[in-house]
Formats: C-alpha cells, sequence, structure tokens
C-alpha cells in the first residue's frame, strides 16, 4: 500500500472526502516526524512503536574492492509491531 492507496482507505472508512484524508495523513506524518526528532518514542497502540536507535561507528567493506570503509555514528528509525499477523 502505497501513500495514495491509504488516503483512500482512510477516506472510504472515515467517510471523509479525499482531501480531508489527505490532509489527516499528511497530519500525523508530521506528527510522527516531529516527534522523532525529538527523541520521543511513539506508540501507536494496535500497531506498533516507533523510536530511534543510535548506530555506533564501525567498520564496513566496500563490496567491489574489499576495502575497509568507515561508517560514521547515525541515528535510524526503528519499529516494533505489535501485531500478530495470522
Amino acid at each position: 500500500m502505497n501513500k495514495t492507496q491509504l488516503i483512500e482507505a482512510v477516506a472510504s472508512d472515515t467517510r471523509m472526502t479525499k482531501i480531508e484524508a489527505r490532509k489527516a495523513v499528511d497530519a500525523m506524518i508530521r506528527a510522527t516526524v516531529d516527534a522523532l526528532r525529538e527523541g520521543e518514542r511513539l506508540t501507536l497502540t494496535g500497531l506498533g512503536t516507533f523510536s530511534i536507535q543510535q548506530k555506533n561507528e564501525r567498520v564496513g567493506r566496500n563490496p567491489r574492492t574489499g576495502a575497509a570503509v568507515k561508517i560514521p555514528p547515525r541515528k535510524v528509525i526503528k519499529f516494533r509491531s505489535t501485531v500478530d499477523i495470522e
């Protein structure tokens, strides 16, 4: 499912117009990004939890040459699902 399909699903499920649904989806995405940038954890009950994880500096390998490459430290988004798909 892509963003357009999500907007259509929200619109049909809530009886909103597609424009209203797009605004709602965009607002949710914006709020999620803002919370993660602030270092907050975001829990959506019934779906899962988004959090920020710090990755340490490490040494990797260039697959073409085999040369060692320094990979700098970074922050990544981690998602842990609470949904059982079966």
